[in-house]
């Protein structure tokens, strides 16, 4: 591109459309998960057209049971405030979102669809890779975060030996309730890998107050290197109790949700660590702004939603690239557990690592048949 050509870019385009998709794309085999199994991803896809003949494109991957929204509601809320965009500057993405604010507050997940394809278009039009635009990668490579569900003990041992020997180092266990078998299943894998994987355990609010301290005392002995969002996400406050009578850091994940709840967190020091989601979070910017203030309070931070397509985890590596203060293990690891994507070449995980792409935007291009395939 020429510096005359970025010049007018700059000046001139103006956005002429937003259209939302949903798709239904089916997962490689069913996903047993504390909200129950999973066998197909919805998913919210946006483009957004400038009058210059560029495009660009979002993706958020709402699961049943975690997000806040439905992917219906995703699709519906945009469609509502596309209209307001019209005419506006694709490169004035803080416009954008104040924008989008006053017309869907608090509804992040459709703010982050929009907000990703206004990013993918910018950085398209420039002629450079997302992460750049975002300010620069401080990692060239991204690794990512195994998992496992909530399956039989012996069956989660033989997932965990598979996923060490397809080279990844860390795993993430599902557990469903204070029930023996959530025990047993985090023994069987620790046995399993021994000290060679780091290990992670996520409740997904499945515990009670009464129940949390007792039965996380009881996974100490395999020692983890964390504990997820053992209670619901309204209880910050307990989340703060529980956290000072274990000894096994804490991350809070579907309590974080705008700044105030972060600043919440950081105040009552109710975690150790804090999850931030693209989608979660309201988009790129706001992530990486939340990933900032909690790394000024002294806490460490880990990225990715465990279900999506190719887009939505090219911005979440975005985002991990360009921070220290993310931990490796990403957990953006969707593509894994596809049976089919809407772009042309789908990310490759199947080591747990990631070298950060240089292509312009996000560093994929929507394959036009595969989403005429999977729409809805």
């Amino acid at each position: 591109m020429t510096p005359g050509r970025s010049g007018q870019i700059l000046s001139g385009m103006r956005i002429v459309g937003i259209e939302p998709i949903l798709v239904d794309v089916p997962l490689r085999e069913p996903v047993h998960g504390v909200h129950g199994v999973t066998t197909v991803q919805r998913s919210v896809l946006v483009r957004v057209a400038s009058d210059d003949g560029i495009e660009g494109w979002g993706n958020v991957d709402p699961s049943p049971g975690y997000s806040a929204m439905s992917a219906a509601e995703i699709h519906d809320t945009i469609r509502r405030i596309g209209p307001t965009l019209a005419g506006a500057d694709p490169f004035n993405l803080r416009r954008a979102l104040a924008v989008m604010d006053r017309e869907a507050p608090g509804r992040y997940e459709a703010i982050a669809a929009v907000e990703m394809a206004l990013v993918d278009l910018k950085a398209r039009a420039l002629g450079l890779p997302v992460h750049s635009l975002l300010g620069g990668r401080v990692k060239d490579v991204v690794t990512f975060n195994a998992w496992i569900g909530t399956v039989p003990p012996d069956q989660a041992a033989r997932e965990a030996t598979a996923w060490l020997a397809r080279g990844f180092r860390s795993a993430k266990i599902k557990v469903s309730g204070a029930a023996p078998d959530g025990i047993d299943r985090v023994a069987a894998v620790r046995a399993a890998v021994g000290p060679r994987m780091a290990l992670r355990v996520d409740f997904n609010e499945s515990l009670t107050r009464a129940e949390a301290v007792p039965f996380i005392r009881r996974l100490e002995p395999y020692d983890l290197t964390l504990v997820e969002q053992p209670i619901p996400r309204e209880d910050i406050a307990g989340l703060a109790e529980i956290r000072r009578a274990i000894r096994i850091p804490l991350m809070a994940d579907e309590s974080v949700t705008g700044p105030a709840s972060l600043i919440e967190i950081i105040r009552r020091e109710a975690a150790d660590l804090v999850k931030v989601k693209v989608m979660k979070q309201g988009g790129l910017l706001r992530t990486l702004a939340m990933v900032e203030c909690a790394a000024a309070a002294g806490l460490r931070v880990v990225i990715g939603h465990g279900f999506g397509l190719t887009l939505s985890t090219l911005a979440e590596v975005a985002v991990a690239a360009v921070s220290d203060a993310i931990v490796d293990g990403c957990e953006a690891v969707g593509p894994l557990k596809m049976a089919g994507d809407v772009v042309t070449a789908p990310v490759v995980l199947d080591h747990g690592v990631l070298t950060l792409p240089d292509r312009p935007g996000l560093g994929a291009d929507v394959d036009r048949a595969a989403l005429a395939r999977y729409r809805l």
